[in-house]
């Protein structure tokens, strides 16, 4: 997909918009598959913040363009999640997909606050880069577990193993 040139064109807002729609699909089927607690936890987190950035950029689109609909393209930039067909997704691939997501997210905005004049517009884009790689770190870290302790989505709580812990003098 092209993107105009205007930086913060009816396009690329609406654009945007439909990134941090998936992106909080992408949360909530992490969130629906996985038991642990403390995880459920952080993708709550990540599907509030990605919807406040949907409606962060849905006012800044409201206020630049009063008289227009957002119109969602049928894709957003973010990549889809690869895997064979009749197989579903395994969680970790779904966090690689997510992390993908979030560093493309990242990029984007930072690329499109360098592009616009307007000192609020620029700082607003600069806060939503910052985010996005913040939860490009969230989502490595969990990343990291899941290929340390493959099992660790699958439990309620964190379980005392000889891997994990180690208890005494």
């Amino acid at each position: 997909m092209t993107l105009p040139n205007e930086a913060l064109s009816h396009e690329v807002l609406a654009l945007a918009i439909k990134s941090e729609i998936e992106a909080v699909s992408t949360y909530t089927k992490l969130h629906d598959r996985v038991k642990n607690a403390l995880l459920k936890k952080k993708l709550k987190f990540l599907i509030y913040e990605e919807k406040k950035h949907r409606k962060i950029l849905e006012n800044l689109h409201s206020q630049k363009y009063p008289a227009k609909k957002v119109e969602l393209p049928e894709r957003s930039f973010l990549p889809p999640i690869k895997v064979e067909a009749k197989t579903e997704p395994t969680i970790l691939d779904i966090f690689k997909a997510a992390l993908k997501a979030e560093k493309l997210s990242e990029e984007f905005y930072k690329g499109k606050s360098q592009e616009v004049e307007r000192d609020e517009s620029r700082k607003l884009l600069e806060y939503l880069s910052r985010v996005e790689r913040s939860h490009y770190f969230m989502v490595k870290s969990e990343i990291d577990l899941l290929e340390k302790f493959p099992e660790y989505y699958d439990v309620e709580d964190f379980h005392f193993s000889h891997e994990m812990v180690h208890l005494g003098p």
